[in-house]
């Protein structure tokens, strides 16, 4: 990159970055009217923090690293950004912002609209923003071609509107006792059923779900097709192995068209064994379990949210394995190659009682 385009860049993001101070201050306007305005906003000390804030915002971006926007850090903002909103401009501004909060929209979705170049993740009481890596694979989805049917459903289309996608479910033992008979007479064509888990607790006991066996029965029997996920709860490699093999033990009775799949979610808790397990070692244990299943000749894959992509683990070493990605909002939000989509938790399908998860894949398993 020549160094017009590189000055260009960072011209273009020190913009985004007095934007995002205006659209912040804007936000957290709006809470203050309906009550929930921070009382730091009061103290004067904020003018301070906020320079110091700014200033290392800069340093960030000139080294093109992930900067990271605590609720402090956006407190700090609103205080520089009263003596920049004036007039028609503020309240131009705030109906904006009135309006999108009016429809639902939370501060991260907002601020995703305005930094089309970085992934911004809210976790942990923090806003973070990771400049979107050209280094790494991205999918080529059209994210107009995401369609939300009148039932709630989403498809993939083509420009033609031929769906290009396959409905599917992921059910374990919460789902109860299913008619996959029904199931299939609603059009799911995959289900990926849970095998088991690890325990959360110090001594991780490998239980296995107690309605995998039926699940997988119903399902193939009814011509769906068939996946596997098991939630990890592995905090070294030999633990990750140990959790493939197990796997591996309970899915060769049956035919396994879809990927085998790794779980991997952030649980909260002081008796977590997996509390303040690495990005490096999380990531150790996603390739071991990986590597394990691809050597037995199934497909392997990676379950996730955008913290589990963008701060548990690290994309890079994980680029070969397929992505099965979480995001409860449409469209799609994630940059990078997935395969699969799980966009609702509150879905319903014929055959189940209750809430189901709802899934597309875009990708030919079978």
């Amino acid at each position: 990159m020549d160094n017009n385009a590189v000055r260009m860049r960072r011209k273009r993001r020190k913009q985004r970055i007095s934007l995002m101070t205006n659209i912040v201050f804007c936000v957290i306007t709006l809470f203050a009217l309906t009550g929930c305005m921070i009382l730091l906003l009061q103290n004067y000390s904020l003018k301070s923090k906020g320079q110091e804030a700014m200033a290392r915002l800069e340093t960030m971006e000139s080294e093109r690293e992930t900067y990271i926007y605590s609720q402090a850090d956006l407190d700090a903002h609103i205080r520089e950004a009263v003596d920049e909103l004036k007039g028609e401009e503020r309240e131009k501004i705030l109906a904006d912002m009135k309006g999108r909060m009016g429809s639902g929209d939370s501060v991260a979705e907002m601020l995703r609209e305005y930094y089309t170049e970085d992934v911004v993740v809210y976790a942990d009481g923090q806003y973070n923003f990771f400049p979107i890596r050209d280094d790494l694979k991205q999918h080529n989805f059209v994210y107009d071609n995401f369609k939300e049917l009148s039932n709630g459903e989403v498809v993939y289309t083509d420009d033609a509107d031929e769906v290009l996608s396959v409905k599917g479910i992921d059910v374990s033992k919460y789902q109860g006792k299913i008619d996959w008979e029904e199931v299939a007479s609603d059009g799911v064509e995959f289900a990926m059923i849970r095998c088991g888990i690890r325990g959360t607790a110090e001594e991780g006991r490998l239980v296995e779900d107690e309605n995998f066996a039926t699940n997988m029965k119903g399902a193939l029997s009814n011509g769906i097709d068939a996946g596997v996920y098991f939630f990890t709860q592995a905090v070294t490699e030999e633990e990750a192995i140990e959790e493939a093999e197990m796997v591996l033990e309970l899915i060769a009775p049956y035919h396994v068209d879809f990927p085998v799949v790794l779980d991997v979610e952030e649980v909260t808790g002081s008796g977590v064994r997996t509390r303040g397990l690495s990005q490096e070692e999380y990531t150790r244990n996603c390739i071991a379990f990986c590597e394990t299943i691809k050597e037995a000749g199934y497909t392997p894959m990676i379950y996730g949210n955008l913290k589990t992509f963008m701060i548990m683990l690290d994309m890079e070493q994980l680029e070969e394995y397929d992505k099965w990605f979480a995001y409860y909002n449409t469209p799609v939000y994630f940059p990078y190659e997935f395969s699969m989509w799980q966009y609702s938790s509150k879905g319903s399908v014929k055959g189940i009682e209750g809430d189901v998860d709802l899934n597309i894949c875009m990708k030919k398993y079978k």
